[in-house]
């Protein structure tokens, strides 16, 4: 009995040592990492986890509903693919008409989610609205005059159009696996400003092509300084008002008061974010209102097939952060996250579609997740029906 009970306590102080051993480290972390290690993965409510900052609305404007509003019954395929990738919203408006929409796990019209990378479209269609304001004279402007604190051999001749387009030649590095690397600093951390001051500009810009979230977060920088406002103050202001959103948006900040995950993390409903899309379809007009110039709603969604990609290919799916595919003979811009986040805008519909999920496939074709043409197979049978 005794050496049993001996046995019992060195098994308990073991367990003791381990616990106090492994609590001594995570207090050592940095608080990204603390922050990553609880919650592991990205997930599409994780405005839950962090500080936001709210994008305002004006007059709210609610979509026209179609005669035919919900009066589609979708393939049994179509239904299975929307269960398989854990979609929570696909929506379809035609013609600025409410077509159809369906909602799962908990989620409705009112439902906010997190739009992950999509919202680099969002921040491009801000740099429109501040060329039409005279804030930036053109794309081709240099970064360095307004943002001194740029580093690296070639920050002199990094422009916007370097930024937008993804071949700004940076030291960032897109690693999602990994938790110690800048992506997930950025994501988890609550330093943003000293996060994105440690990037360079290493290789000369505006040759490679080579998506870095960064790159997005520069932007934010450079907008805020020409502004003067947040991101999320200019977006309200050129965006969520005149579009007439339903609902406020969020913008996940790095912390109380900070400043926003710009390559990230903008918050809203599919209603809203369709929104966007529309604005993209009717070549920045919203409601026979001018938001965004034509003439850069034109060069936003035209392939930068001047540049090649890291295995010297032709860039003729990517414009100015909105990404560009073919499907059916059509081509389509859309904005994309990282959990299947999507806005596609179909111009021979005369519609605007938008996914969000929690999962999307891990599987590529032509650089796009097969599920893009999931969604966009389902989105024609819904508009062919119609």
């Amino acid at each position: 009995m005794r050496k049993t009970g001996n046995r019992k306590n060195r098994t308990f102080r073991s367990v003791i040592i381990v616990i106090v051993a492994i609590t001594a480290i995570y207090t050592l972390l940095p608080d990204y990492l603390q922050k990553g290690l609880i919650y592991f993965t990205p997930d599409i409510d994780d405005y839950k986890i962090f500080d936001n900052r709210e994008v305002k609305t004006g007059t709210p404007l609610s979509w026209p509903v179609s005669e035919r509003y919900n009066n589609i019954d979708l393939p049994s395929t179509l239904t299975d693919s929307l269960e398989k990738y854990n979609t929570v919203s696909f929506l379809v408006i035609q013609n600025d008409s409410l077509l159809f929409e369906r909602y799962r796990d908990g989620h409705s019209e009112t439902a906010v989610s997190n739009s992950f990378s999509m919202a680099k479209s969002i921040v491009s269609l801000l740099v429109g609205c501040a060329i039409d304001d005279g804030y930036i004279k053109s794309l081709d402007e240099k970064v360095k005059p307004h943002l001194p604190w740029l580093n690296g051999p070639h920050s002199e001749q990094l422009t916007i159009r370097h930024l937008l387009t993804m071949s700004s030649g940076s030291s960032w590095d897109e690693s999602y696996s990994s938790p110690f690397s800048i992506t997930t600093q950025a994501y988890y951390g609550r330093n943003l400003n000293k996060t994105i001051r440690k990037v360079e500009i290493i290789n000369h810009p505006g040759i490679v092509f080579k998506y870095r979230s960064g790159d997005t977060q520069i932007v934010e920088r450079l907008l805020h300084k020409v502004t003067g406002m947040n991101v999320s103050e200019y977006a309200s202001k050129k965006l969520w008002q005149p579009l007439g959103a339903e609902v406020p948006a969020l913008w996940s900040l790095d912390k109380k008061e900070g400043i926003e995950k710009a390559y990230c993390c903008f918050n809203s409903t599919a209603r809203d974010f369709a929104r966007i899309g529309n604005l993209v379809l009717n070549e920045g007009e919203f409601r026979d209102t001018r938001i965004v110039s034509a003439n850069y709603i034109e060069e936003m969604i035209q392939p930068v097939s001047y540049l090649t990609d890291e295995d010297a290919k032709m860039v003729d799916y990517y414009g100015l952060s909105w990404w560009l595919v073919e499907y059916n003979n059509m081509k389509i811009p859309y904005a994309r996250g990282i959990l299947g986040q999507y806005i596609f805008v179909i111009p021979k519909y005369n519609a605007v579609v938008v996914r969000l999920g929690h999962k999307r496939s891990n599987t590529y074709r032509l650089h796009h997740p097969t599920d893009v043409y999931t969604w966009l197979n389902t989105a024609v049978t819904i508009l062919e029906d119609n």
